[in-house]
């Protein structure tokens, strides 16, 4: 006989549907299975055989086969297990009766029969409902994930004998217990995991400010200063002046990290701003995505968050390169021989570094070791579209034994945080009905409706881009971060020393790479 019924595969962070075509026959006992899946796909036999066996039920010694369409496109993960299972049930006439083609089946079997938790859950969910489909059967360890989707049935089972019963049974209030009761995001506590608060770092009032117009208005900034200053720990206060995620940030986050296998399956969604930090000997797919199994990379993960790279010139000059396309596009588009995928990638990038190897050079109460050739070669590694794309530059000093010691108190993460949100309540209601949330995607006929210039900032804009050779890029770049300052200060209009600070932040790139 033949079944046919429906599951869902991943492609990057979408989904897309999956038919499973069962046909069974007699004749020489054999399991063939079809339709471009991979090692784990093909595994499926051994798992679902003796699932279906442990659970009580019979497995057909006849000639199995077992289709997954589209045939072109590539099955990954023991995903399909489940469906397999119901579909070879469904084929030899061993469920009453045919309710299991209006569900949509995901999940894993252990030999004994439970079903173990997946990955990519919440993507392929919503993405099943983008399709019009309503009804979906998981593995219960993914309740959590898939709570937070609404118009949709979702059910959640343990084993594959619950999932039979279920399907078998006519009684409506025995079904409902095991649908998953929709949370609302309101519901989840926004816990602030961040420890680190700015009232710990003493001194360091300019990259203080600097942080705070980045956390604003949403730009990179590039902090340069002897080892020691404190370039570390500032990064490290600055996930808690970011504004608090919203639902839609929060799923997009969600599908990313499941994808990835990182998802914390007890909260079920991502309740506050990734901040990543991967190590300078990082590879290029670990950091852009991709690879055997195409998995989202560090930049990726850090979407709607924080990247954050610490000794910048540490990294591989074609590690520093890769980050172009996602720095100005909010996306990193990974192409391999048998597969592009586009993963999402708007993130800010907080950057350190030391001005040479040493780290002295410029220091104020240091001497540099380093030769001009050892300067230049390290510095050299960040090229000058790198430091275009880089919004923000900002020095870092030692401070003095009398500024460490002060028994003043230094403005807390809680202060700083409330302005910053302030500032994007203003953003936010500017871009309403727009795909942008801050000051730094701002689209070129955004920026001349809302950058608007008196005379007197235009001639200080002239004098600028003339006197530091600046490029079209770095010129935009100014003009959104003078946008930010103006939404801090709460004023309409762009004022002449809202553009003065914002080229302030422009000029270290010229001190030490000229």
């Amino acid at each position: 006989m033949l079944s046919k019924l429906k599951s869902l595969g991943l492609t990057g962070i979408d989904g897309f549907v999956v038919d499973i075509e069962t046909d069974i026959v007699g004749g020489v006992p054999n399991f063939e299975l079809v339709g471009l899946g991979d090692t784990a796909v093909k595994e499926a036999k051994e798992r679902v055989k003796s699932a279906i066996r442990n659970s009580g039920f019979e497995y057909p010694v006849k000639h199995i086969t077992i289709n997954l369409a589209p045939a072109d496109i590539k099955k990954e993960g023991p995903i399909y297990d489940l469906g397999i299972a119901i579909g070879i049930l469904g084929a030899s006439d061993q469920l009453q009766n045919k309710t299991y083609k209006d569900y949509l089946f995901l999940g894993e079997l252990s030999l004994d029969g439970t079903i173990k938790k997946i990955k990519g859950v919440l993507p392929m969910i919503i993405s099943a409902r983008n399709f019009g489909y309503k009804k979906i059967i998981l593995p219960k360890d993914n309740k959590e994930e898939a709570s937070f989707i609404d118009n949709m049935e979702i059910y959640t089972f343990s084993t594959l004998k619950e999932v039979v019963e279920f399907l078998d049974a006519n009684d409506l209030s025995f079904k409902e217990n095991f649908k998953v009761p929709t949370k609302t995001f309101e519901e989840i506590a926004l816990v602030n995991s961040n420890k680190l608060d700015f009232e710990n770092v003493k001194g360091q009032r300019m990259a203080k400010r600097a942080l705070e117009i980045a956390a604003a208005g949403g730009h990179n900034v590039l902090m340069i200063g002897p080892p020691g200053s404190g370039k570390s720990m500032l990064a490290k206060c600055f996930s808690g002046i970011l504004p608090n995620l919203t639902f839609d940030e929060a799923l997009e986050v969600t599908k990313i990290h499941s994808v990835a296998g990182e998802l914390d399956l007890k909260k079920g969604i991502i309740t506050e701003r990734p901040f990543r930090t991967p190590h300078h000997t990082a590879t290029a797919i670990s950091l852009t995505g991709g690879g055997t199994h195409s998995k989202p990379g560090e930049i990726s993960l850090a979407h709607n968050g924080v990247l954050f790279l610490d000794e910048f010139p540490e990294y591989s000059r074609h590690l520093i390169e890769t980050l172009r396309q996602p720095l100005e596009d909010g996306y990193i588009t990974v192409a391999r021989a048998q597969q592009t995928i586009t993963y999402p990638a708007s993130f800010t990038l907080i950057a350190s570094m030391n001005p040479c190897p040493c780290g002295n050079y410029g220091a104020k109460d240091r001497e540099c070791t380093c030769t001009p050739t050892q300067i230049h070669k390290y510095l050299s590694k960040l090229s000058g579209p790198i430091m275009d794309r880089i919004d923000i530059h900002v020095e870092v000093d030692n401070i003095t034994y009398h500024e460490l010691n002060a028994e003043n108190k230094e403005e807390p993460t809680a202060k700083i945080k409330e302005r910053v949100d302030r500032a994007r309540k203003i953003q936010l209601e500017r871009f309403k009905g727009t795909k942008t949330y801050c000051n730094a995607k701002m689209t070129v006929p955004q920026m001349k409706k809302f950058c608007k210039l008196s005379e007197e900032c235009q001639k200080l804009m002239e004098m600028a881009f003339t006197n530091l050779k600046l490029s079209a890029r770095a010129h935009d770049r100014i003009l959104k971060v003078a946008r930010t300052i103006a939404d801090l200060e709460g004023v309409e209009n762009i004022a002449p020393n809202h553009i003065a600070e914002a080229v302030s932040y422009r000029g270290l790139d010229r001190k030490y790479w000229d």
